[in-house]
Parts: C-alpha cells; structure tokens; sequence
C-alpha cells in the first residue's frame, strides 16, 4: 500500500505552500542520489519526496488527493501519483528546487539539461457501466517521435548546457542571468542531419495505441497522466506526456449524483394500493424490488451499495429509487363511476401520518 504523501514529506494537511517547498526541499536533499551513492533505498525515498511535492504543491492535484487519495492519480500510471518515477523526471521538473546545491539537473552528470517534449491532450467518453466498473481502453495517438536515422551534434552556442549566459551592467554593479538557448531550444544539441521526411527538429508524427487503464469511480472532467506517451524531444530530452480527460455519457435512466445514482420508478394506482416486485434498472443489470401495499408517491428506498464504487476503495455509493404513482389522464365510463364512487370514501381520503415525512424532510433525507 502506497504511503500518505503528508507523511512523506512530514508535514500536516494544513501545510502551507511555503512549508510543503521547505519540506520536500530538506528530504530531496537528505536522500539526493549524489550523497547516497549506490543506495538503492534512498533512490526510492528521493522519488516517493518527489512525486508527493508534484502533487501537493499544485493546489488542484493536492485538493483531488485530499477527497479521493492515491486513488485520483493511479488511473493512468507514471509520474504524477502512479509510482513509477524515474530520475530524469524529477530532475527535469524540479531541479531548481535545490537551489544550485548539486550538479547535473537533468539526469546528466556533465550539467547538459533534458528537454521535455510537449503533452498530448485526449479525450475518452464513458459509459456509466464503465464507470462503476472500471475499464482499459486502447486509444490511437498520433505523437511526434524522433525519427530513425537523425544525427545530433553538440549545440555551440551553449557548448551542450542548453542555457546561455548573459551579463547586464546595473546600478547594482554586473548581474549575470542564464537563459535558454535560442538555438537549440535548451537541449543542448542541433542537428547534424536528418531524414527528408523529418521536421526541422528531426521528428516524424506516427501513429500509436496507448493502453489507459481507468479506475473506477473517476468523475467527468477529472484528467488522467500516461506519462512518456506525449511527443518525444529532440536529442536525449525526455518525452512528454498524454493527458486523458474524462467525459461521461449520460444513462438512459440512472442520473449519478456523486457516488450515489437516482432511478425514478413509475407505478400505477392498483400497484401502489395492492403492492407489487418491480424489476428496475441497476449499474450492473436489473434489480427486483418489492414494494409494500399503499405506498405512497414520493417515496424513496435506498438500495446500499448499488451506486458507483469510490475511488479512495471506501465502499460504493447507494441506488436512491424515488417511487411515483402514475395518474391517469383519461378513464373510461367505468372508471370514472368507480373513482367517482370513492370521493366521499374514507379509505381514499388522504391521512398522512405523523410518520410520514414531507417532500423536504426526504430531501433533507437524501443528501444527509
């Protein structure tokens, strides 16, 4: 089981911006592989500090992980709350965290900084079966990907550290400032040659078919990371990544509220008077409910367990039936007599019990 990033980090939820920095700061530079040479276990603590600041310390991803836990980002895998981190990674998004205190950002021991390539955007419509259930879906990218044959040579301009230095006389005495290189883009290499098919960065755009396994329980809109499956970057860069947003279809007759689902049964007035077993629409199929003699329209019965499952694992959300006794708009001559019949009879005239809860209790009801 993954730990608690707070615990992590050693910080509480009410962790300022600040604080979570200063955090993961101390332990990125505790467990730096250049201080642990050849130790296996600080590698993997440096990753586990890494990819809890990643998440923590972006107010959108740290407030999905304090509703739904690892849950929120395990969907899709790689870095971002899938656990499976790698060096190049965390030095390429959060080098400048250790402020110049260790050579080599970028996974390169000789100061050469790695490009990411950019991110793709897709997104994937679910059903609400696959919803509850969870699903892998197979879907076609087309990604940019460094093309068979291309050749890179160090970039001049930077010597191959991507960044080029740049002095400015002030008031304040000579400032120096490092920015990225404008000639090879800040990845140290230009291209030698190239394939007649390639761009001017020695990419080609290929199709490929990306497996996205989808938890369930996740909720429209959320978005999911495959990580490395974006457009690759020129040279040794690091490929982007491949964003999945989630759009989910409406069901024919389950309306979703939460973890919860709500069905609208319609019964006639002989069923509602004499009680009838009803087969109603589930996530998972059908589902035979009883329904007891006189029961009354506006009546709500719960069944546990039969909603959308939750992505923290805490259980599943309930199947909410609201049951409504259908009025006929047209009687024949007999029926008419016969309801005619009933008007002064003391079995049709309404006595709500003390028991009986008004429209706004069972709302009240419904979302406590």
């Amino acid at each position: 089981m993954k730990k608690d990033y707070y615990e992590i980090l050693g910080i509480t939820k009410s962790a300022s911006e600040a604080e979570i920095k200063k955090a993961y700061r101390k332990k990125a530079i505790e467990f730096h592989p250049d201080k642990n040479p050849g130790d296996a276990q600080a590698e993997e603590n440096f990753k586990q500090a890494a990819e809890a600041y990643e998440i923590l310390s972006d107010p959108q991803k740290k407030a999905k992980y304090d509703q739904y836990g690892h849950q929120a980002f395990d969907g899709a895998g790689g870095f971002g709350g899938g656990g499976h981190m790698n060096m190049d990674d965390i030095f390429s998004q959060f080098g400048d965290i250790f402020g110049g205190g260790f050579g080599g950002f970028g996974g390169n021991s000789g100061g050469q900084r790695r490009v990411k390539g950019s991110n793709l955007r897709i997104k994937v419509k679910l059903t609400l079966e696959e919803v509850a259930n969870g699903v892998e879906k197979k879907v076609k990218v087309k990604r940019k990907v460094q093309a068979s044959g291309v050749k890179y040579k160090t970039c001049s301009a930077c010597n191959g550290q991507g960044q080029v230095l740049r002095v400015t006389n002030t008031i304040l005495g000579r400032m120096q400032t490092a920015t990225t290189c404008p000639t090879c883009g800040g990845s140290g290499q230009t291209i030698e040659s190239k394939p007649i098919n390639a761009d001017a960065q020695g990419m080609v755009v290929e199709d490929e078919t990306v497996s996205i396994k989808i938890p369930a329980g996740v909720v429209d809109g959320m978005q999911l990371k495959v990580s490395g499956k974006g457009n690759d970057a020129p040279g040794n860069g690091i490929a982007g990544d491949l964003i999945v947003a989630i759009e989910e279809l409406e069901h024919e007759f389950l309306k979703r509220e939460g973890e919860n689902l709500h069905y609208d049964l319609y019964v006639s007035f002989p069923e509602a008077a004499l009680g009838v077993s009803k087969d109603i629409e589930a996530v998972n199929g059908k589902v035979r409910i009883k329904l007891e003699e006189g029961i009354q329209s506006g009546k709500i019965l719960r069944l546990k367990g039969k909603g959308i499952p939750s992505l923290n694992s805490y259980g599943s959300g309930d199947l909410l039936v609201h049951v409504n006794v259908w009025t006929p708009k047209t009687l024949t001559k007999e029926q008419r007599q016969f309801f005619e019949k009933s008007l002064t009879d003391d079995n049709f005239i309404p006595h709500p019990e003390k028991t009986d809860k008004s429209f706004f209790e069972k709302v009240k009801d419904m979302f406590s």
